[in-house]
């Protein structure tokens, strides 16, 4: 297999341009203590971004597509018990039983 020049320093530039972001914050916000009121916020960004991807899966075809009535308990979960590996493992079961049933 020829690997060509070009194209080793194409990959190689797209590694470092997707480290950046990730490594950066990382090693910039290492060097200080953040306020109470910063990281309260900071915990609230993985929740944000999980619905919007959630939500544009969910309701933006129809709502009465299988994904959004397997969502319900995976919600319902998330409420009552705020875990993460619950959340997925009930959705993955709702998806499984509503595509057994149709």
């Amino acid at each position: 297999m020829e690997i060509r020049y070009e194209i080793f320093l194409l990959i190689l530039g797209a590694g470092i341009v997707t480290l950046i972001p990730r490594i950066l914050p990382l090693v910039v916000l290492s060097r200080f203590q953040l306020p109470d009121w910063a990281r309260r916020f900071l915990n609230h960004i993985p929740v944000a971004i999980m619905m919007a991807l959630l939500a544009q899966e969910i309701f933006v075809p129809t709502f009465h597509s299988s994904k959004f009535f397997a969502a319900l308990p995976a919600f319902a979960v998330a409420i009552l018990t705020r875990s993460l590996l619950g959340t997925v493992v009930v959705g993955i079961l709702a998806m499984m039983v509503i595509r057994h049933l149709l």
